[in-house]
This record gives structure tokens, sequence and C-alpha cells, in this order.
């Protein structure tokens, strides 16, 4: 059955949100949806159409703009919108949870949003039929949309892990901007072909969409709109020609670690858009990468949480089965 109810309750007044742009000659849409997580590039452009986007206050009905650095953006999100989504019963994983938010261990295939191809069975149906008042409301925050309740940040479908969801406007733009400003942190594991000379490192190298692919990132220049993206690395354990690395990430650049460590020759064992294609003869359900950790302050009582994702089975078995082979 079809629900319409609003967000829970709706907000007073319009949510207003603000960024000072890093880099020249990228498009407003596309720096806005790489800026937001939480709104889909074509909730971006709606907004800029609707007139709710202003360059240094001044509106811009152009989605293809082109910014300069310094340039200051504000996106205004209008009162909520009624929800037309399908709420479905499926099983969550519940790493943490209380009137503000909860914290998520994604499963490997799961979509976090609807979009065209994904309509059904993201993790936005499951969140629609878990959080609902006794009348049967949606209680998620309606910053991100219709389409995205509660949405903070973004895992990509393949990806398992921790994700954090908020429950109230309040607790989103709290929990915005501790990812805007670093305060919130996430710690991934994942497997890598190869192993690196040195036991740490840095990757730091700006990030664009692809010259010859628009559905995949790349290492680019500053002057092809390329965004600073910054990505710390650690071995945690060497297994024969593959490696156990964990990974932090400074910035949060679509597909960040997966385009990094590709670049630096040891892409993510299972990667189907950055790996080398070579096969260990393990069912993966997709790229051995796993947002292990995640660390932030809550929104209310400001004391820090620390959810920790289990590896999921495929995970370890891949750890196991490596392990075995190594002499």
């Amino acid at each position: 059955m079809m629900v319409s109810n609003l967000f829970g309750m709706a907000m007073a007044a319009a949510q207003q949100l603000e960024v000072v742009v890093e880099t020249t000659g990228e498009r407003l849409d596309v720096y806005l949806a790489e800026e937001f997580e939480e709104l889909s590039r074509s909730r971006i452009q709606k907004l800029i159409h609707q007139g709710q986007v202003q360059v240094n206050d001044v509106v811009c009905t152009s989605k293809k703009e082109l910014l300069h650095k310094g340039d200051r953006l504000s996106i205004t999100i209008p009162e909520v919108e009624p929800l037309q989504l399908e709420p479905e019963a499926i099983a969550l994983d519940i790493l943490y949870e209380d009137d503000a938010l909860l914290i998520v261990n994604k499963p490997a295939g799961m979509v976090v949003h609807p979009a065209p191809g994904h309509t059904s069975g993201t993790l936005v149906n499951a969140l629609l039929g878990y959080c609902r008042n006794a009348r049967g409301a949606c209680t998620l925050s309606g910053i991100g949309g219709v389409q995205r309740p509660g949405i903070v940040h973004r895992l990509d479908k393949d990806t398992t892990g921790a994700i954090v969801i908020a429950k109230t406007d309040f607790a989103h733009q709290h929990l915005q901007q501790q990812f805007q400003t670093k305060i919130a942190k996430r710690t991934y594991l994942g497997v890598v072909y190869g192993v690196p000379k040195s036991s740490t490192g840095t990757i730091d190298a700006p990030i664009g969409r692809h010259p010859g692919d628009s559905k995949k990132m790349a290492v680019v220049g500053v002057d092809e709109a390329g965004r600073a993206a910054v990505t710390h690395w650690q071995i945690q354990e060497r297994l024969g020609n593959y490696t156990l690395m964990q990974f932090s990430l400074e910035t949060g650049r679509t597909h960040q670690i997966r385009v990094h460590i590709a670049h630096i020759g040891h892409p993510i064992v299972g990667d189907p858009v950055y790996g080398s294609g070579r096969s260990l003869g393990i069912n993966l359900p997709g790229q051995a990468l796993h947002a292990w950790r995640l660390q932030l302050h809550h929104p209310v009582t400001e004391k820090p949480i620390e959810a920790i994702a289990p590896l999921p089975k495929s995970f370890q078995t891949l750890l196991n089965t490596l392990r075995n082979r190594c002499p």
C-alpha cells in the first residue's frame, strides 16, 4: 500500500544549506551534489530550476553555471513534501538507535535511496517500513527530500557497513555539519591486490568525473575540475599477494577509496568498476570494502558515539581463504 504522510512533523520554516567553493571550473549542480551527499543531483537540479539556489547572494537558475574558487553557495530547502514511496518490511542490522538517529550496518547489494532501476529494496524503503509512529507517519528527517528521508551520507551499493540516519531535521543538520567539519570520522577496511611497499601512507590526489566515462570517477587535475581528496591508509595484515588495509577519509568524494587505491596500483578485490577483473574463485557480492567504524557526536547530548559494524560473512570468508593460502 502506498503511503502519503509527511516526514513526521512539517518543518516550521525552510532550511538553508551553505558552502564556499573550493575549486574553479566545476558545474553548479555537480558541485552541490558532491558537497551535500543527502541531496541527489536530480534534486539539486530541481531546486536550481525553482530558484532555490544562490551564488554569491544572487539567484542562479542554470545548472551548468561554472563556479569559481571562493564563490558562496546557498540552497533553500522548501518545507517537506508528502511522501510517495513504498515502505518495505526489510530486516535492518541496527548498531545504534535513539529518538534522534540510528546507525545501520548496510549489506552489500542494497542501494541507499531509490533511483532509476532501483525503486524498491533500498535502504530508504526499509527505513520507511521501520521508522513509523503509532499513526503510521514516517519519523525521519525530511531535509534530503522525498526520495532521501533521513539520509545524511552515502555508501556505494556494494560497499557494506555503518551508515547514520537522521530522525529529525535538527539531527540531520547537526550530523551534516559534523561530516563537513570532519568531526564525524569514517574508518573502512578493505582487501586489495598486491602489497604496498610501506606500512602506512596518504594519497592526496584530486578526484573528478572520468574524462571518458561519466559513470566513473578518476584522479584528475584541479584544472580539470578535480576536487581535493585525501585518503590515509595503513596495512593491517599481509596475505600473500593481497593485503588487508584500513582507510580513513579526510574528505568524502564519490568512490574516493576505490579510485585512490586503484590509482596507486592496488585496487579493491572484487571491485567491478576500478578493479583488475581477476578472480579469486570466491563468490563476493561486491567489492571487499567495509565501513567498519563510524565516530560522531550525538546531535542532542554532544556525547561521542562509536559504532562498529561487524565484517560481513563474505568478507570474513575471503580473509580466511587468503590466510589459508599463505605459506
